[in-house]
């Protein structure tokens, strides 16, 4: 049977297999998604007592009652702003520094790579007390700066220093030294020449910033206490009743909000998304 089909229908058989096996594939991936969206639109009492994915009856005002219960679309501001600043200084600081460590010849560049190897070797439970105590010493506490800066210049930028380094590595520096005929500084080279050709890195290094900075748990909880200044992942810990039971219909109808710019971003960029994960994975 299968030798009488042409090379046209193999491969039409072949992709119809494939796409039958990862959709099996995806089902424990896709259905805590479905779960938590349909969640949201339960009562509280529905979401333990029916396991269904569709509710028996559609609260909408839950969405509602999510920005009434506490200054949630502060909050959703709050974490959009701080990772696209986030994702914007650590693109150009990161792509400065890596430059740098791939290009200039300076006393003492093999015991910085070395000191910034190390720096990422200690856990950020380890130094959050010692941050701490240093933003509150420039009255930096309860503001969205440590959340700006810690993720600049902590381990996560250092793990986007070095992947920009290496892609630096790999391009041809001939283009460079053509450059340098041009009439062009070293700044100048970096912004006209490098910078244009690493737009893989730049891509990976601006989305895995992004994602990391707007999970970040850890450090509103330490250096906010204002609601207002809450980030989503601190806010959506604060649903809760007098008594410190999590409301659940709420959470998770903040929560399904909350997925929305991720999903987005994807939607739109899916191909360099998995381009940019891939790059950070194996290049070097």
């Amino acid at each position: 049977m299968i030798d009488r089909l042409t090379p046209r229908q193999l491969a039409m058989v072949s992709r119809v297999c494939w796409t039958l096996g990862l959709s099996v594939a995806a089902v424990p991936f896709v259905f805590p998604l479905l779960w938590m969206v349909s969640s949201g639109f339960k009562n509280a009492a529905e979401i333990f007592g029916s396991p269904s994915i569709v509710p028996r009856e559609w609260h909408w005002l839950n969405f509602v009652e999510v920005f009434t219960y506490q200054p949630f679309a502060r909050q959703y501001f709050n974490s959009l702003y701080i990772s696209v600043s986030v994702t914007a200084i650590t693109l150009v600081v990161s792509s400065l520094a890596g430059y740098a460590l791939a290009r200039l010849r300076f006393a003492g560049a093999s015991l910085v790579g070395l000191f910034l190897v190390s720096a990422l070797m200690v856990p950020e439970e380890v130094t959050i007390i010692p941050n701490f105590f240093l933003m509150k010493r420039f009255g930096l506490v309860d503001s969205h700066l440590p959340l700006i800066l810690l993720p600049v210049f902590g381990p996560h930028g250092i793990v986007a220093t070095f992947l920009m380094r290496q892609y630096f590595l790999a391009l041809p520096k001939e283009v460079e030294e053509a450059g340098k005929m041009d009439g062009l500084s070293r700044f100048g080279i970096w912004l006209r020449i490098a910078l244009p050709m690493s737009r893989p890195a730049l891509a990976a290094v601006a989305i895995i910033t992004f994602l990391h900075s707007w999970n970040l748990f850890l450090e509103p909880l330490i250096f906010v206490s204002s609601i207002e200044k809450f980030t989503l992942p601190l806010a959506l810990s604060n649903f809760t009743d007098p008594y410190g039971t999590p409301l659940w219909h709420l959470q998770l109808a903040a929560t399904s909000l909350s997925v929305l710019p991720i999903l987005i971003v994807y939607l739109i960029a899916q191909r360099q998304i998995i381009e940019s994960f891939a790059l950070s994975g194996v290049k070097g």
